[in-house]
């Protein structure tokens, strides 16, 4: 048995060692086997690592780039907002300022009795309309006066002029003087509202001032032009221009108050407030002219 024994332990051990060999030799994986399952690494060579590098590298830099360009766009975004901003702020102070500069050149007679210049606003309103180019005075010559008066239904209104500033205070104490005693007018609103149309204005018998579109064939061109003449309930008051024995009247539909002998309403004569009142302040009557007549005229001549 000891003869045998050492020839057997040997051949035992050969035995498990080639066993466990091919046990490993089984799990393991081949450089063969490496290359066919990851073909593009074991092949790649050192110009391919770099490129693989400089592509990497590349995307990082883009990537750099956009982040940057973003950044410039969101900061010029809000600089943009921040300068529309401070232009919209700029716009609305210079307003601001603008209507205080009005209110702080603006004369109050009595309260809701006042006159002020123009605003940039009406005198873009105005501008083609009732004025326009070739009129005989500025826009820095006119002012807006705001009055109070008594309508025909015995309510008291707010009307709207545009004068010339030398008649600006008149107007202002005549109307005042007319609304305490309720005399009564239709209307008072801006010939600019009949599209600076004197006719429709008269027709709807509108009190007006200011207006270079006048009545053809008519004196009474100049005042209005200059803002120095004002109309009074002229549908009842009407124009009349005598050419011999022919005449013509204006508005349309005033020829049944072109007989100033009928007694009627809101007829204005030498006994009426409105009469007394203007002539008071220097104006004269269209009503006093002779080659024609302008029963709701009053207009004054200043140096």
């Amino acid at each position: 048995m000891q003869k045998y024994g050492k020839p057997l332990g040997i051949l035992a051990v050969f035995f498990l060692v080639s066993v466990s060999a091919a046990f490993i030799n089984r799990n393991s994986e081949t450089l063969y086997d490496y290359a066919q399952r990851e073909p593009e690494i074991a092949y790649m060579t050192h110009g391919t690592e770099e490129s693989m590098s400089g592509t990497a590298q590349t995307s990082e830099n883009e990537a750099g780039i956009s982040s940057e360009t973003d950044n410039n766009q969101l900061t010029n975004e809000t600089q943009s907002k921040d300068s529309e901003t401070d232009l919209t702020e700029k716009e609305n102070g210079r307003d601001t300022n603008m209507k205080k500069e009005l209110r702080n050149s603006r004369i109050t007679y009595q309260p809701d009795f006042y006159y002020e210049p123009l605003s940039e606003d009406l005198k873009k309103r105005i501008t083609g309309m009732s004025w326009r180019e070739g009129c005989p005075v500025s826009l820095e010559d006119l002012c807006y006066v705001r009055v109070l008066y008594v309508n025909f239904k015995g309510n008291t209104s707010t009307g709207e002029l545009i004068c010339n500033r030398a008649i600006a205070q008149d107007l202002a104490e005549i109307f005042y003087g007319l609304y305490e005693a309720d005399y009564q007018i239709e209307q008072i609103r801006l010939p600019d509202e009949y599209s600076a149309d004197t006719l429709l204005s008269m027709q709807d018998n509108n009190t007006s001032c200011f207006h270079c579109d006048i009545l053809p064939d008519t004196d009474n061109a100049y005042g209005h032009d200059m803002g120095l003449a004002i109309d009074i309930n002229p549908f009842f008051n009407p124009t009349i221009i005598y050419n011999g024995e022919m005449q013509k009247i204006f508005p349309t539909g005033g020829e049944s108050y072109a007989d100033r002998d009928k007694p009627f309403a809101y007829k204005i004569d030498e006994n009426d407030l409105c009469y007394k009142l203007f002539t008071e302040h220097g104006f004269t009557w269209g009503g006093n002219w002779n080659h024609q007549k302008s029963y709701s005229h009053f207009e004054k001549k200043t140096e």
